[in-house]
């Protein structure tokens, strides 16, 4: 077996239960599932994964690397640190209401942490990734007056990401856009306070 093809098959698992795990959680999705959706044997999964959980950090890394790839995009076509904000979160409100676009990590945060020291870290590393992110957009729009200058750039960044976890989770909750449409609101009124 070639390199690529380890590559490919592992990948395969990992993509296979990727929309799983956003429709069902990880708990309520069990192996074999998993393994007939990607139509490879017990013995394969345990080749390129020790465990569930092990494999569960895989797809929540593959999950981030994508997302925070797909993040690096929309904020460097925006031509301020504002914009580039309020690209990710108008990006953030419509995949959300979208079928197949929950953030898993909104999805898995409260049911993984306690249950797997390997998942959490995983969901950390993500979630740290997309802060330094909205940190440094914040930090652009302070040296590009797209916003006001002294900014903590790291307290607004963790503010504004719980109010949308937050929000995401009410949504969910109510089966309702309302929190996500304040929580946009809310981006709105912070971004466009000047000194």
């Amino acid at each position: 077996m070639t390199s690529s093809n380890y590559a490919d098959v592992r990948q395969g698992i990992i993509d296979v239960a990727l929309p799983l795990f956003r429709d069902k959680g990880f708990t309520g999705v069990g192996l074999t599932e998993i393994l007939a959706a990607a139509r490879v044997p017990k013995g394969s999964f345990y080749h390129y994964f020790g465990s569930k959980e092990a494999f569960g950090a895989a797809v929540i890394d593959s999950y981030f690397d994508s997302t925070l790839a797909h993040i690096d995009q929309l904020m460097a076509q925006a031509p301020d640190g504002r914009a580039a904000l309020l690209a990710y979160f108008g990006d953030w409100l419509e995949c959300q209401l979208s079928e197949d676009g929950q953030c898993l990590a909104v999805k898995l945060g409260a049911e993984v942490s306690d249950l797997s020291e390997a998942m959490r870290a995983a969901l950390h590393r993500g979630t740290s990734g997309i802060l330094a992110r909205l940190e440094a957009s914040i930090e652009r729009g302070a040296a590009d007056g797209s916003l006001a200058q002294g900014l903590d750039a790291r307290v607004l960044a963790v503010a504004l990401y719980q109010s949308w976890v937050g929000a995401s989770l009410l949504a969910k909750i109510n089966h309702d856009r309302a929190p996500l449409d304040t929580a946009m609101a809310g981006t709105r009124q912070v971004l466009d306070l000047k000194q």
